[in-house]
């Protein structure tokens, strides 16, 4: 989620290695704050807006984004502080249209771009473009209706014009286009398949959904059932996106338990949600105040919620006990109103020593599975 350029996001590198392969950061100093012990995030990365309120609507100036970004590739001792980042937002009637103008080309956003993807995955960061949000709802309505098959066949060969991922942020609350949503997911497998060992960037497919299970229930029951099954997995997992404001440490965690239950009583049922298929978000960048999620870890909810994440339970799906992950919003400016985390504001202390505490292996290895 997000609150962004009137978005809410939940009322709620190259190609990434195989475990095998991954780099695992150093232990934290002692002088750090030492995270509570459990299944470590795999997952643990931040949405990134851009400096327009996540239009992405020109090229940016590459030393004027490494000022403003610099610690998402360097938590301080040259490590970075997160393993993914997910540029937001490509809107989905445009990307179906292909549409060229001052702001896009051939429908994707000009800032998003191979040089602000290289200066990621050079650093072993996966990026991923997020298509939708709540702005590009109606794109979203629109675009599935008009020809949702082409649509998944775009985004699947942008995917592999930049050698990213693709995440879906569709946020229609009532009668979601489930069918045509369908058709977008198998023509993107169909160039590019489920990918276990997480060794091609472009097979990474994620959905986005709500910050507890009643809102976006329609979407949420469907995903649940059909695309995030340990046993017959079609997306990658979903991110629980972020409330309407950051929630207290019992907030979070009561909201991201929704999903690992499941709601038996809605009809239909929405099932439960295995952990390895799900992360949950916070806010570094909300209101007028800068966050300690941004900038201090040690009274951070990345912190205080570490125990209960690293060592939930499944609840009938699933085998593996904690969270994927962790994931932020937003980097940089996601609303032209309020904090950023441009210098002097950045996450190094909060997000950074989050990654060091918890030992975030970067690249992102290969994800559990069940």
């Amino acid at each position: 989620m997000r609150v962004l350029f009137g978005r809410v996001k939940s009322f709620a590198a190259a190609a990434a290695l195989v475990a095998a392969a991954a780099v695992v950061p150093a232990a934290a100093p002692a002088t750090e704050a030492r995270a509570a012990t459990g299944t470590p995030p795999q997952v643990y990365g931040a949405w990134h807006c851009g400096d327009d309120a996540c239009t992405w609507a020109t090229v940016r100036d590459m030393t004027d984004f490494d000022h403003n970004n610099h610690w998402l590739i360097d938590r301080g001792d040259g490590r970075p502080s997160v393993n993914l980042v997910v540029l937001s937002f490509v809107n989905p009637l445009t990307l179906l249209n292909g549409t060229t103008n001052s702001a896009n080309t051939n429908g994707v956003p000009v800032g998003m771009n191979q040089a602000v993807v290289n200066y990621f995955t050079s650093h072993g960061i996966r990026v991923m473009l997020s298509i939708g949000g709540i702005t590009y709802t109606d794109a979203w309505n629109t675009a599935l209706a008009q020809n949702a098959t082409l649509l998944g066949q775009k985004a699947a060969a942008l995917a592999s014009q930049l050698g990213v991922g693709i995440e879906i942020d569709y946020e229609q609350s009532a009668g979601p286009n489930t069918t045509g949503l369908q058709a977008f997911i198998d023509a993107y497998r169909s160039a590019h398949p489920y990918d276990a060992s997480g060794a091609d960037p472009t097979a990474r497919l994620t959905i986005d959904v709500a910050a507890g299970d009643r809102w976006l229930i329609d979407l949420d029951q469907y995903a649940t059932a059909h695309w995030l099954t340990p046993g017959t997995p079609v997306l990658d997992y979903a991110n629980a996106m972020v409330p309407s404001k950051q929630p207290s440490a019992s907030g979070a965690e009561s909201n991201w338990q929704e999903h690992l239950t499941g709601k038996p009583n809605y009809s239909p049922p929405i099932p439960p949600l295995a952990l390895a298929k799900f992360t949950g978000s916070l806010y570094i960048a909300e209101g007028s105040q800068v966050r300690p999620e941004c900038t201090t870890f040690p009274s951070s909810l990345q912190n205080t919620t570490g125990t209960w994440t690293q060592n939930a339970a499944p609840v009938g799906a699933g085998t593996t006990n904690g969270l994927l992950g962790y994931m932020f919003w937003a980097a940089e400016r996601p609303s032209t109103r309020g904090v950023t985390t441009d210098p002097p504001n950045t996450c190094e202390g909060g997000v950074g020593a989050g990654a060091s505490a918890y030992s975030v292996p970067v690249p992102m290895p290969a994800l559990r599975q069940s």
